[in-house]
């Protein structure tokens, strides 16, 4: 039977999303990476469905290079199947740092605070032409997540066929660190017209926000919703589906199509101790040590129990990063190969956690002194506070630093123990 391949490379908390939806409808599966693409993974041993998670899409393609990107055009052009989430979708458009399978591009951004938007939206099904990928009997306006989207520049072109656009927000839809659910409309929309700010995402509204076409005689569905997200029926129900409808693999009789709850401070420790897995303990414990700083200092909160929220300018997606691969790396059982990778980088993981712990708690103090102290008081400067998070993460969009460090090691521990 053919797997699907889940293409890992810079996938982090959305790859494990990706993982744990395939796992609970136990479909078969298996991790490759960029160089693997590169090497001819995809024409040797064609999968039934390739998915790309969310991620930075950029990344992704530097991971495949050239050859890899080659290798990807191909395998779909003759037919294969390409299934991507967020920056999995922008990878597949065309434009730079894209594969070119789809002819729309990705939109820019006019404003920041247009990809500040999270939480689920209420999408309208395309009624005309109700496509066979979306599930029979499915809600005309289901409510599908997004986390962080890009947007659609749509182009000339029958091949391109929209399922679903945005409609308007659900209960738990937020604007940067604002829940729109908690802000009178009358009073926005006086704030919006005084100040010329734009807080309610009219911008989304008839967006495009699922589309499928072909290329050559392959398929491909890109979707800037996270059909993923656990325990969101409609999302999961209609990914379950597309997953069939793609590969015509089908879960074992009774599987739900609704992914349980994933919490994360609940997950249950497997990982041995005589294999490293206190180390992995600590480095949850430092992990919750500082989001429960962050949360006290009113900089972090929960949005739920795998997502945390956050104040603009916080980095939070980072933390949340890590957080959820340390959390899934100590409830899993080691490979061979993982035991001995992590022999070998464990002591020096600890080092880095600690001086992150350190670093990190200290940056969120200054952070939340910086918007408390009056400047009379002598302000934080801002270039300190940079020069701080640079340190820890490195620039934006091109993570580095401490953190750097400590994924690339948890990314490498969970594709050791994950890929088969």
């Amino acid at each position: 039977m053919s797997s699907i391949y889940i293409y890992w490379d810079e996938s982090h908390l959305w790859g494990l999303l990706v993982w744990r939806a395939l796992q609970t409808w136990k479909f078969p599966y298996k991790l490759v990476s960029g160089n693997e693409i590169a090497d001819g993974i995809l024409s040797a041993e064609p999968p039934a469905l390739l998915i790309v998670p969310g991620g930075w899409a950029r990344a992704k393609y530097d991971h495949l290079g050239e050859q890899g990107v080659s290798e990807v055009r191909r395998y779909i052009r003759h037919g294969g199947k390409y299934l991507g989430f967020c920056g999995g979708t922008g990878l597949a458009l065309s434009g730079p740092y894209g594969l070119g399978l789809c002819p729309w591009r990705r939109r820019a951004f006019t404003d920041r605070l247009q990809h500040a938007c999270s939480g689920h939206m209420y999408t309208q099904i395309n009624a005309e032409q109700r496509a066979s990928i979306v599930p029979p009997n499915f809600p005309e306006e289901p409510l599908l997540p997004v986390w962080w989207p890009a947007r659609f520049e749509p182009q000339d072109s029958a091949d391109v066929e929209v399922l679903a656009h945005y409609h308007h927000p659900g209960p738990d839809f937020w604007v940067a660190d604002l829940p729109l659910e908690s802000i009178p409309k009358e009073p926005l929309e006086d704030l919006e017209s005084q100040y010329g700010i734009h807080i309610w995402p009219e911008f989304m509204s008839d967006q495009p926000c699922i589309i499928q076409g072909s290329f050559g005689r392959g398929r491909y569905l890109l979707s800037y919703a996270h059909l993923e997200t656990p325990a969101s029926a409609d999302a999961n129900a209609w990914l379950v589906h597309a997953i069939r409808d793609l590969t015509g693999l089908t879960p074992p009789d009774n599987t739900p199509s609704l992914l349980p709850p994933w919490k994360l401070d609940a997950l249950e420790r497997r990982w041995p101790d005589e294999a490293g897995g206190e180390v992995l303990a600590a480095a949850k414990n430092a992990l919750e040590d500082i989001i429960q700083l962050g949360m006290d200092h009113l900089l972090i909160f929960r949005r739920n129990s795998w997502l945390l929220g956050w104040r603009r300018g916080i980095p939070g997606a980072y933390i949340n990063s890590l957080y959820s691969m340390a959390c899934q790396l100590q409830n899993l059982v080691p490979t061979p190969e993982a035991e001995a990778f992590w022999k070998d980088h464990c002591d020096e993981f600890l080092e880095n956690m600690e001086l992150f712990h350190h670093g990190l708690s200290g940056y969120l103090l200054a952070e939340r002194l910086a918007m408390s102290v009056p400047e009379s008081s002598g302000d934080i400067p801002s270039d300190s506070l940079k020069e701080q998070r640079i340190a820890l993460f490195g620039h934006h969009m091109q993570y580095g630093g401490l953190f750097a460090r400590l994924v690339q090691v948890l990314d490498s521990l969970l594709w050791l123990t994950l890929k088969h």
